[in-house]
């Protein structure tokens, strides 16, 4: 085994340890779905500079010294890619599983007569991997699945709750355990894990066997995620939330995300559904939305009349956001079918990251991050309108919602803010269509945020993070 040998297939390693790397990132980012990645991928031109041009590079210039050259410049391209990335690759199980078949292919192309060839050698090391991964996964989901189902038939007095929506599901869900958790043993689905494989996981490693109430957030790419989801869990209590713009393009259209919300209906063992009057749902479900009405908001919190019971009942929370009434209403009537007697709303918090106010330097900073449907975002703005400080807005825009809403989200901008901070490159243009009033910056480098902050902003500002964009977006 020369020694020129044994340097090419450092280098080939050391290249398709980096390509991998990148694919992994893509895939985790998009939720594994290699059509996602395709056809999907927010930042294509990362395609071109970390696969076809690398690939192209390898393959057009074979001979030793070249590889070595360009498997170091992309090793480390990759890593200072990976370190510029605010949401770089989780290292779970399933990435450590990609990683070893990876190394498995990639030692065996070694006894291969084509060996010598680097882009045939990355090449069949990567779809190696991906098909003994994707192989797995299928096995080790069937076998959690079985476990989480077992898991379910031995709680046979465990209620159930599914919350889905286009935008408002993860505050409903979380709205129903602050509220029910006082007076029954509560589990929620964590964080934004909404996925049936995400539920598996939770109902297997989180869901207590002692639970009396499950509330589960349901999430869907595909029509059909949200059916496969309800026909697993079945619950008892289903809450379908506003139907709106997200995620058009996996739905192509309105009347498609509808259809594939109303799929939680599908339980065998429904009892009680409540939903938005935008599921188009009247007379079948308990419309919420229409059940609220004189709704007060600011800065210091909301208060709303809801009819309950026939009776009308006032409440109030510390929360921000006119449409929080309305999420609450739902959280209130899913508690009280679960069987919740005392409907308060004193233990609700506000949901990080969800106009969550924070109070800094005399300065009031709004987190909106995860807020990225257009209601939504314009209803915080109308929220801070009135203000009487200078107003700075940090946004990327809408970057799920269908063509128009970043030039319709621009003119209420244009009305209320300062300052406008554009942070991502992706909806620019359009953001900026209707901006004449305010001062317009360009910041697309989130490590340089904290600074431009603290140079820009003083006592008295109210600055808004709303919606927030990834690197790879």
């Amino acid at each position: 085994m020369s020694l020129a040998f044994i340097i090419s297939i450092a280098a080939k390693f050391g290249f398709t340890i980096a390509f991998g790397y990148y694919l992994i990132s893509a895939l985790q980012w998009f939720s594994y779905k290699i059509k996602r990645v395709i056809f999907h991928y927010t930042k294509p031109m990362w395609h071109i500079y970390f696969v076809v041009l690398p690939l192209v590079a390898i393959a057009i210039c074979p001979n030793l010294i070249s590889l070595i050259c360009i498997s170091a410049i992309y090793i480390l391209a990759t890593i200072f890619w990976a370190y510029k990335l605010d949401k770089r690759v989780v290292i779970t199980a399933r990435v450590k599983r990609f990683f070893a078949f990876l190394i498995v292919g990639f030692g065996l192309f070694i006894f291969c007569p084509y060996s010598q060839n680097g882009l045939f050698h990355t090449l069949f090391s990567v779809i190696f991997a991906l098909i003994f991964s994707a192989i797995g996964e299928k096995i080790l989901a069937i076998r959690y699945k079985n476990k989480a189902l077992e898991k379910l038939k031995s709680m046979p007095n465990l209620k159930i709750i599914l919350v889905t929506a286009s935008f408002g599901k993860t505050s409903i869900k979380n709205f129903i355990y602050d509220i029910a958790s006082k007076e029954l043993k509560t589990h929620k689905t964590p964080r934004s894990v909404n996925t049936l494989l995400g539920i598996i996981r939770d109902i297997n490693e989180g869901l207590s066997s002692d639970t009396d109430l499950y509330i589960v957030e349901a999430g869907a790419r595909l029509r059909g995620d949200i059916d496969e989801i309800a026909k697993f869990i079945n619950p008892q209590i289903v809450v379908i939330g506003q139907i709106g713009g997200a995620h058009l393009e996996y739905f192509g259209s309105i009347e498609g995300v509808r259809t594939t919300k109303l799929e939680a209906l599908n339980s065998k063992r429904l009892i009680k559904s409540i939903a938005h009057s935008s599921t188009n749902l009247q007379g079948k479900s308990i419309i919420y939305d229409e059940l609220v009405s004189n709704i007060k908001s600011n800065l210091d919190g909301i208060e709303f009349d809801m009819r309950l019971d026939d009776e009308t009942h006032h409440f109030s929370a510390k929360l921000l956001g006119e449409f929080n009434s309305y999420n609450l209403a739902a959280a209130l009537l899913a508690s009280q079918a679960a069987g919740v007697k005392n409907l308060s709303l004193e233990h609700v918090k506000s949901i990080e990251h969800r106009l969550q106010r924070i109070d800094a330097g005399g300065k009031i900073i709004i987190d909106d991050s995860f807020n990225g449907n257009l209601n939504g975002m314009i209803a915080s703005y109308k929220l801070v309108k009135e203000y009487n400080g200078r107003k700075i807005l940090l946004t990327p825009g809408i970057i799920e919602g269908g063509n128009g809403v970043n030039s319709e989200l621009s003119k209420v901008i244009n009305e209320v803010f300062d300052i406008v901070v554009i942070t991502s490159a992706i909806n620019e243009s359009e953001l900026k269509e209707h901006l004449d009033r305010p001062e317009v910056i360009r910041l697309f480098d989130k490590s340089k945020m904290n600074e431009f902050l603290a140079l820009h902003t003083m006592s008295g500002d109210l600055i808004l993070f709303s919606n927030d964009a990834p690197s790879f977006i």
